[in-house]
């Protein structure tokens, strides 16, 4: 009896317990996609794909800019213009905006800074509209200019010279953002700094110590 009831026993473990393998068998297929981590959703409207332009064909289209500024917009080297550019959201259009900025060839000092935002079909100003369907909503010509994208913003830097101030050491410099408002840009917020006056002082102006005479021979 006392067997019988062992064997009765080790069958109803045998049952109940075990392994999950044993108990459920193997998992179903339906289970195993539940249980698989879903793959994040791809964003989408986040990013603009910079459609790429010729930045020497938007200057030259420009109604807005001057005779002279064009005149002296040149190759540095063969082909090679001193400009900048730039691409990135701030006017919230339907394609990426584009900074232009244009330097000198020596010194590299920004001389102009040009906004250009993609119009839809034929809704440009023919005023301010180049001919590849962008149009000039900000532009700055003055010596030592240069704007930035920072999230959004625009960012415009300005050098302040003093009277003898060489161009590789201004006094300071003003920086401007701008954010876009209606069909415009605003001034938003303004920044001056003033540099240090030892920078740039003294470089090479201390003469080399020079060795003592030596004593003459009728001494």
């Amino acid at each position: 009896m006392a067997g019988l009831a062992a064997l009765g026993l080790f069958v109803a473990a045998c049952s109940t317990g075990g392994t999950g393998s044993r108990d459920e068998g193997a998992a179903r297929a339906d289970a195993t996609a539940a249980a698989a981590p879903t793959p994040p959703a791809a964003a989408s409207g986040s990013a603009k794909e910079a459609e790429r332009v010729d930045p020497i064909a938007l200057l030259k289209g420009d109604p807005k800019i001057g005779a002279r500024v064009k005149a002296d917009l040149k190759p540095c080297v063969a082909d090679a213009y001193p400009v900048d550019t730039s691409y990135g959201n701030l006017t919230n259009g339907t394609a990426p905006d584009v900074v232009v900025n244009v330097m000198t060839c020596g010194d590299a000092v920004g001389i102009g800074t040009y906004v250009y935002r993609k119009q839809p079909g034929g809704s440009a100003d023919r005023d301010s509209a180049t001919a590849e369907g962008y149009e000039n909503v900000f532009m700055a010509e003055d010596a030592a200019v240069y704007s930035t994208i920072d999230r959004g913003d625009l960012i415009v830097t300005k050098q302040v010279y003093a009277e003898d101030d060489p161009v590789a050491y201004p006094s300071g410099e003003d920086v401007i953002t701008y954010r876009w408002s209606g069909n415009r840009f605003t001034q938003h917020d303004w920044v001056h700094n003033d540099y240090s006056r030892a920078v740039g002082e003294g470089d090479g102006a201390t003469e080399p110590p020079q060795p003592a005479p030596e004593p003459s021979a009728a001494g």
